[in-house]
């Protein structure tokens, strides 16, 4: 077997696939090339070559898998119920193992800055400081995207890190910072804590937590993964619930091993609406105007959460309206914008156009890369914000 490490793709996962054609028509890369190489199908029948030895691990096996968006928009409506997220990671990690130059792409960055809070502070404050004297135009092309979708970082507040309080009639809360999140999202956090505190948690942000792993794990980078999910491990062990706010960190944390204790992991969006549900955040009066949604596909495709961002919109005051009701991945997918200049361009374009013939200027979305992604195609005068940013706007105004 041309495996060499034990983050492989398993025979099981690999023969849960029956090579039905299923996941063809909601496969973003299959419907804009037609390429059967570029579809769940075409990539998976391509690990199992690999893993009969047919095919080696090498840049033509790399160039297959580096096009997928790992928008697991394919598992929902696969009938063998293929773990694919979990396959492709698994490939990416035999990659970066055996692929001349992999395993030093993106390697510092994933492994060691995200991990670092000092590093990541530094850097927010380096790119607040570009924003304010207008440099992020120099970017190097492949971030310009990236640069173009930033909020601005200036009046964004301290960190939540280290943060405890609520009543916690509920139970415990450990918020999630994230590495991102925590230095450009900072706002979304804050949000968080205040709502879960009002909805009658103990709300903790442990300053002993780090990056979740998630973009690592996508890249390959598996060691680096689960060193942050050993350290999450240990700041998070004795909470009731973790939340986390941004979708692609959530989902991550829904396939830790957790070892002993294991706490329910949710995104914001569903502990939230359960709040609002429960009668432990107020419903307010409607009349606020439309309100487009945008899923993200961690969230929807990987968690199966659909109503809850809605309800929470819902909640709010606005009319929520739909832009794509299969919900194809906008094409920010972690990496992908710096990686696939192309593809993720086109998809974005073709996002932003389904926001724009909804005719809303408000869009509510619960990751921070779509949120980059749609705000670098939609411009200013479109207000993107988190679901939870828009549910806490009305609560300020009074409801």
């Amino acid at each position: 077997m041309p495996w060499v490490t034990e983050h492989h793709p398993t025979t099981e996962e690999l023969n849960a696939c029956v090579q039905c054609g299923l996941c063809l028509p909601v496969c973003p890369t299959f419907r804009l090339t037609g390429r059967e190489t570029a579809s769940p199908r075409g990539r998976l029948h391509a690990m199992s070559a690999v893993h009969s030895g047919v095919l080696e691990v090498d840049e033509s096996f790399a160039g297959i898998l580096d096009f997928c968006l790992g928008c697991r928009a394919c598992e929902p409506i696969c009938p063998g119920l293929v773990p694919y997220g979990r396959a492709l990671e698994g490939a990416r990690a035999e990659i970066d193992a055996q692929v001349a130059g992999r395993a030093g792409q993106d390697s510092w960055m994933l492994g060691t800055a995200l991990g670092s809070r000092r590093l990541m502070r530094l850097g927010g404050w380096a790119l607040s400081v570009a924003q304010s004297l207008g440099l992020t135009r120099l970017a190097p092309p492949r971030y310009k995207r990236v640069s173009a979708g930033l909020r601005s970082l200036r009046g964004r507040g301290t960190s939540t890190v280290g943060h405890v309080g609520g009543p916690g009639d509920e139970g415990t809360v450990g918020l999630l910072a994230g590495c991102v999140q925590d230095e450009w999202f900072r706002p979304v956090n804050r949000i968080a804590v205040e709502l879960l505190e009002r909805a009658g948690y103990t709300v903790a942000v442990p300053e002993r937590q780090t990056c979740c792993g998630a973009l690592a794990a996508h890249d390959g980078k598996a060691d680096a993964a689960e060193t942050y999910q050993a350290r999450n491990r240990d700041a998070f062990g004795g909470f009731d619930m973790v939340v986390a706010t941004a979708a692609g960190c959530s989902a991550h944390l829904a396939d830790y091993t957790w070892m002993g204790h294991e706490p329910e992991t949710v995104d914001v969006t569903v502990a939230v609406a359960r709040a609002i549900a429960d009668g432990r955040l107020p419903t307010l009066k409607g009349g606020r105007g439309p309100i487009a949604i945008q899923d993200p596909c961690h969230l929807r495709h990987a968690q199966r959460v659909v109503d809850e961002p809605r309800a929470i919109l819902a909640s709010a005051g606005y009319e929520v309206v739909e832009t794509d009701p299969v919900a194809y991945c906008c094409g920010a997918a972690g990496m992908y914008t710096v990686h696939q200049p192309e593809a993720s361009e086109r998809l974005g374009a073709q996002k932003a156009d389904q926001v724009r013939a909804t005719g809303a200027i408000r869009v509510a979305s619960a990751n921070p890369g779509c949120e980059m992604q749609l705000r670098s195609h939609l411009g200013t005068e479109f207000d993107i914000k988190h679901p939870i940013e828009w549910y806490h706007s009305a609560l300020m105004a009074g409801g």
